[in-house]
């Protein structure tokens, strides 16, 4: 299984580094991972609605451009599904199972993300209805997707 994590911005906070690097360490016995940082635009204070719609479609659109056609891919979405640790490990199961072996989620920059990439997305998952820093949350996503694989092969992990 190959998964992909596209988010936008990049990782500054030395800790965050540390936390991403230590769940691709250990995520590489389960699956081939790639990280997929690109540039976030910059957002001018009071932006207007619709300057925050277009700061959207320009992220999306270098989002797009990293996804190929081939990919099953999952937007990040305070919109989308929310499910449990074992679902979500089920979900992976199910994906590898039906052929889809290469996953794609997608974390949006500070804006969310442009209607475009949402629908591209073959699901919507919402780890929670509150909001978190982009930043933090690419090692949430990767925590989850490493106790997704630890609970599929029925190993231990803290609860």
């Amino acid at each position: 299984m190959k998964i992909d994590i596209i988010c936008v911005g990049k990782l500054k906070e030395k800790y965050l580094v540390q936390a991403v690097d230590e769940y691709s360490k250990r995520l590489s016995r389960y699956i081939k991972l790639n990280i997929i940082e690109l540039a976030d635009e910059k957002t001018p204070d009071n932006a207007s609605n619709k300057e925050e719609t277009q700061i959207r479609d320009k992220e999306g659109n270098k989002i797009l451009n990293k996804i190929s056609d081939q990919s099953f891919v999952i937007a990040l979405d305070l919109q989308g599904k929310m499910i449990s640790s074992e679902d979500f490990a089920y979900f992976l199961e199910e994906r590898a199972i039906t052929g889809s072996s290469h996953l794609v989620f997608v974390i949006g920059g500070s804006l969310g993300l442009s209607e475009s990439v949402i629908k591209r997305a073959n699901y919507k998952l919402c780890f929670s209805k509150m909001t978190f820093p982009h930043q933090l949350f690419r090692v949430m996503l990767l925590e989850q997707i490493y106790r997704g694989y630890r609970i599929q092969n029925n190993e231990p992990y803290h609860k």
